[in-house]
């Protein structure tokens, strides 16, 4: 099936009649194998009645992933493996399988079991992957579910990126092949689409991309990433001549990955996309560059233990109402600007909501009452949206004109853009108040949806069906009377419709026109020609008016549909309104500062906090500082002090304080300057990577050359005890030397927290290194941590003061002093005198050069010369000639 082709029937190949009559006979199986042959590797759904039938090797996955009950469809050695689940409570089942890394394609039932003979014509109307879902109620509200997709050229590369549940589209302008990786994590995708043949083309972005994602990568053809198909795909779905529109030459690489997306997900959803309406270009260089080592140290969406939202800077400084917003909001900090005059954009927005609070506060609470428009109007595009979600989405539209109202007048260019972006979309709110019952069912097909008024046929069939109660109920007084049954009485089952039940010892009464249907223990059921008369007409109203509802529901959904251009460009701007809001609400409760935003060289903070920090210990007042980098006198800080003082506080709050900046937010400071940065770099702490095989050490190392080789003199890099993973003297040599890179070469801002109080020394010999400090009050052998930065450098770390803080034993704190002071002194015997004071046998000395090991050693040939010398029969002239045996030996 072409990828843009709508729901057909599943057509197998016919089957001749046994009978050989000529004519083609289909079984259900024989749909089944038709769909799964177009399903390819995913689990088919076959709608039969109220199940989902899987049969075969599905059922058998099913069955182990689901917990289901597996039987067969027949018994012996042709037994089909067979499960179910039913159609009312299929979507946990289905989303289980999808979480677990399947695939599943949904085959129903194309026609009405009720008008058609024979078997019914089925068909997959979707598949649903990791990077398709649309349902609400299985994604995250304030994050995106991106489906990706790769193309590489060379040593050039694209990443597009499609959100189905959303309607967003967008893919980035061409990378260096370096990037790729980088810009995956910044993206997170649910699912990435990769040709199968990059692991020839590029296979160490292949091997990484296997070890980042794995299971969550779909191979395609190449086929699909070609820049002809793609071309088609793109045109058609967004309705265009050329993509220049778009801001894209057809020779972009992005042209190729943003088709195979696009053709992915028409592919899945039956062509239900038509809520995907433009094709946005992300251009990296217009956005400060996050690696992901530094989205990890700086913790922007989540913590780096235990991957929680709740104490990232996000969560710190969120105060979003919508999803929409949330969303935004968590894009934004994931993509900082570069360019000033949008930074300054968005910022005075967001002083106009901090500078009116009567006015922030209107038009939060009208937010408040928004749900997800983004997502249902996902559910409307791709057929899934019942009448609940039309009348949220009517509830969420509503407040529009009072919002615009609000936020008439203001000021700031931002706010005024956006208010006149807002499109109250009157008569789509009109038409589902109008049409939809305040409080309709679940289910469309079931009636009771569509309110009185709208079809005055639909009002007389519903009188007919709702007069059935009244007329039933006089049949039946009638009756009694009429015949002298008192017992008689009305019912229906599905079996044979209404009947009247008459108990047994009424039986005599009975006239001769009625017809007995079922002789029950006690009771005889008979059924009238007038009472027969009268289920037709009743049944045949309740059904005619539940068709016609679904009709007009129907006709009210197409005419939704046809705005959903109008509806998501609103849905956008009130996401704009939200964040800028948002970010106004915690600026005014967190007493944030407006900075000054430029393109210079020059990052100066006054006062200074962490934003993570303070916002989750407020009982505790947080001890602000004061930053200042330039590229002459001050481009590398280098900060001493102990363990637990602040050092890797200060040097992360100066990095989210430029960031928040960058997008457009006031930061927690009584004021700041930001010249804008290109990238911001971190290497602050790691762990070993133990999939690639690497160390903590070679993990350091290779972010430390990331840095070097990619830094530039715009960018903010920041660095904490850079060399602590190998030995002090090489340690020590390594971060020596790359101060005096940053400084002579790449000439990036930088700070770096050091226990190495060596590097002090560095402020003597080059022009823009400068020493800070972490302030410290000591009495009695005690220490406290005024975690006040100050100029200067230390040469004192506190080690052994932390650890008894820690609550190291006291005998160990007292041996660690000795080994101190005799280190202090550099004495010659250093190593002899140390272990002297150990109070270890003699025997436990080890001869020089030899190391203890988890096994024991192989003895030396100094130790075998030693242990052969027979002392008592050695001559004089033989012991002088092993002594100088001896000494060789040892050398």
């Amino acid at each position: 099936m072409p990828p843009t082709s709508p729901p057909t029937a599943v057509t197998p190949s016919p089957q001749t009649s046994p009978s050989g009559s000529g004519k083609t006979k289909v079984t259900m199986m024989d749909q089944f194998n038709a769909a799964k042959k177009e399903a390819g590797d995913a689990i088919v759904f076959f709608r039969m009645g109220d199940f989902y039938e899987l049969f075969g090797t599905d059922a058998e996955v099913a069955s182990r992933e689901l917990g289901i009950a597996l039987t067969s469809r027949s018994k012996g050695a042709d037994a089909m493996p067979m499960a179910g689940v039913p159609v009312k409570s299929m979507e946990p089942y289905l989303m289980r399988l999808v979480r677990a890394g399947f695939k599943v394609a949904v085959c129903e039932q194309m026609s009405d079991p009720r008008t058609t003979k024979g078997i019914v014509d089925r068909g997959i109307v979707r598949v649903v992957t990791a990077g398709t879902i649309t349902e609400e109620d299985e994604l995250d509200a304030r994050s995106s579910n991106y489906l990706a997709a790769l193309m590489v050229d060379g040593k050039r590369a694209s990443v597009a990126y499609v959100d189905l549940s959303t309607g967003r589209a967008a893919a980035s302008a061409d990378l260096d092949l370096a990037r790729v990786t980088d810009e995956i994590a910044r993206i997170a995708p649910a699912e990435l689409l990769v040709p199968e043949d990059l692991p020839r083309t590029a296979p160490d972005l292949a091997e990484a991309l296997q070890l980042d994602l794995g299971p969550r990568i779909t191979w395609r053809e190449p086929w699909h990433f070609s820049r002809e198909s793609a071309l088609r795909v793109l045109k058609d779905q967004f309705r265009v001549g050329t993509l220049e529109g778009f801001g894209f030459d057809d020779q972009d690489l992005a042209v190729c990955a943003a088709g195979a997306a696009i053709d992915y997900a028409r592919e899945t959803q039956r062509g239900g996309c038509d809520h995907l309406l433009r094709l946005e270009k992300i251009d990296t260089g217009q956005h400060l560059v996050l690696d992901r080592a530094t989205r990890s140290c700086l913790e922007l969406t989540q913590t780096q233990r235990g991957a929680r939202r709740e104490g990232s800077l996000l969560d710190a400084i969120d105060s979003t109402l919508t999803p929409m917003g949330g969303r935004m909001m968590r894009d934004w900090l994931l993509s900082p600007l570069r360019d000033v005059e949008r930074i300054v954009y968005r910022q005075r927005g967001v002083a106009e909501f901090v500078d009116g609070p009567f006015l922030r506060e209107d038009v939060r609470s009208l937010l408040n009452g928004v749900l997800d428009i983004e997502r249902l109007v996902a559910k409307l595009s791709t057929g899934r949206v019942n009448a609940r979600d039309l009348n949220a989405l009517s509830g969420s539209l509503r407040i529009v004109t009072p919002l615009r109202t609000k936020i008439a007048g203001v000021y700031s260019k931002a706010l005024g853009d956006l208010s006149d972006a807002l499109d109250p979309l009157t008569e789509v709110v009109e038409s589902i108040d109008m049409t939809i019952v305040e409080s309709p069912p679940m289910t469309i097909k079931e009636g009771g949806v569509i309110a009185a008024g709208i079809s005055s046929d639909l009002d007389e069939l519903r009188q007919i069906a709702g007069d059935g109660k009244a007329w039933m109920a006089r049949f039946q007084g009638d009756a009694i009377e009429r015949y002298g049954i008192p017992g008689l009485k009305i019912g229906f089952n599905s079996v044979f419709g209404y009947y009247l039940e008459v108990p047994r010892g009424q039986v005599k009464q009975v006239p001769t026109d009625f017809v007995r249907k079922q002789t029950l223990k006690n009771a005889e059921r008979y059924i009238t020609p007038e009472l027969k008369e009268f289920e037709d007409k009743v049944l045949r109203a309740e059904e005619r008016a539940k068709d016609m509802e679904y009709e007009i529901f129907n006709a009210l959904k197409d005419q939704v549909a046809a705005e959903i251009p109008r509806i998501l460009g609103t849905a956008r701007s009130l996401a704009e309104i939200d964040v800028l809001a948002g970010l106004a609400q915690t600026a005014a409760t967190q007493r944030y500062c407006a900075p000054t935003v430029d393109g210079g060289d020059t990052i100066e903070i006054k006062d200074g906090r962490h934003p993570v920090i303070e916002a989750m210990q407020k009982d505790v007042t947080f001890v602000p500082n004061d930053t200042t980098l330039d590229r002459k006198k001050r481009s590398v800080g280098i900060i001493t002090g102990p363990n637990m003082a602040g050092k890797s506080t200060y040097i992360r709050q100066t990095a989210l304080i430029v960031l928040l900046a960058q997008i457009g937010s006031f930061v927690p400071a009584s004021s700041a300057k930001v010249g804008v940065c290109d990238r911001i770099f971190t290497r602050i702490g790691s762990a070993d990577d133990l999939s690639r095989g690497a160390s903590t050490f070679m993990v350091e190392m290779v972010e430390i050359a990331n840095i070097l080789n990619n830094a530039s003199t715009k960018s903010l890099v920041v660095l904490d005890e850079v060399g602590r993973g190998t030995s002090t003297f090489d340690g020590l040599a390594l971060a020596w030397a790359i101060v005096e890179h940053m400084h002579d070469v790449v000439r990036a801002r930088t700070l770096f927290a050091t226990h190495y109080h060596q590097l002090t020394e560095l402020s003597d010999k080059l022009t823009g290194v400068h020493n800070l400090s972490v302030a410290v009050r000591e009495w009695d052998d005690e220490i406290v941590f005024l975690h006040q930065i100050i100029e200067g450098g230390t040469d004192r770390s506190y080690g052994i003061q932390v650890a008894r803080l820690a609550g190291v034993p006291d005998a160990l704190i007292g041996r660690a002093r000795e080994v101190l002071r005799d280190i202090e002194t550099d004495s010659d015997d250093l190593g002899a005198r140390i272990l002297q004071k150990r109070h270890v046998p003699d025997a436990a000395l080890l001869p020089p050069g030899m190391q203890l090991g988890l096994f024991d050693n192989e003895p030396s040939q100094l130790e075998k010369t030693l242990a052969e010398i027979d002392v008592e029969s050695t001559t004089p002239m033989e012991a002088l000639q092993l002594l100088a045996k001896l000494k060789e030996l040892s050398r």
